[in-house]
């Protein structure tokens, strides 16, 4: 039963991944960027003017990658982009900001995970739990579950996650923070306490449909094999 629950989380959570990354640009993009109006602002600019990028495989190497912004099409002659991939964005972190700098934002990531991961969980299993005992939970029950799950673990992250990714910015802006605290502070000094809450209205217009569909085929694949 382990490596069944193995295999099955880990295509879930693929799909959840592959469904959920194109929003996740936006919301990275919204929490250290000042040049968009809104979601729809961005995911139109972004939309117009550049490619999709790869998933990356770490989360700073995929902050990075997101903020790119180079056009689709450069005109003769114009720079290349500054990372043209995940391996070269690492490899080039390493030789500019040194091994520290692959690790920025781990602090804030850990601060943000550590009680939102049981959040996700025990909102989970109390919404699954709404079924009738004996039964096994209806497919709309699963992904109703999954999508609460989703929304009120992002509702209590999100104010660390836009510190996480401008902790990860930092280095490429050559904006030095002393930490988790002094980078909080910053923020809302310069632009009010609303910069806690940047990406959260995309951040749970995601968190909904991907983790719904996460616990759907975790849940499908399971009683399949079972």
């Amino acid at each position: 039963m382990p490596v069944e629950e193995f295999v099955a989380g880990w295509i879930s959570g693929a799909l959840g991944l592959v469904l959920g990354h194109p929003f996740d640009t936006v919301k990275v993009r919204l929490q250290t960027q000042t040049t968009y109006r809104g979601i729809i602002d961005c995911m139109v600019k972004t939309y117009r003017h550049e490619s999709v990028y790869c998933l990356a495989p770490f989360d700073l190497i995929k902050v990075r990658l997101q903020n790119q912004t180079e056009p689709r099409a450069r005109p003769p002659g114009s720079p290349p982009p500054r990372y043209r991939g995940p391996v070269h964005c690492a490899v080039s972190i390493f030789q500019e900001e040194g091994p520290r700098g692959l690790f920025r934002g781990a602090w804030a990531l850990t601060l943000r995970d550590t009680p939102t991961m049981g959040i996700y969980f025990v909102t989970y299993e109390l919404c699954r739990q709404s079924t009738r005992d004996g039964q096994d939970p209806s497919p709309a029950t699963v992904l109703v579950a999954g999508g609460f799950a989703g929304i009120s673990s992002w509702a209590v992250a999100t104010p660390l996650d836009v510190i996480k990714s401008r902790l990860q910015m930092a280095g490429l802006k050559r904006r030095a923070y002393r930490g988790v605290l002094d980078c909080m502070v910053s923020s809302a000094r310069q632009e009010g306490l609303g910069v806690f809450f940047r990406g959260l209205t995309i951040n749970s217009a995601r968190a909904f449909p991907v983790n719904a569909v996460t616990f759907l085929s975790y849940e499908y694949l399971l009683r399949s094999w079972g």
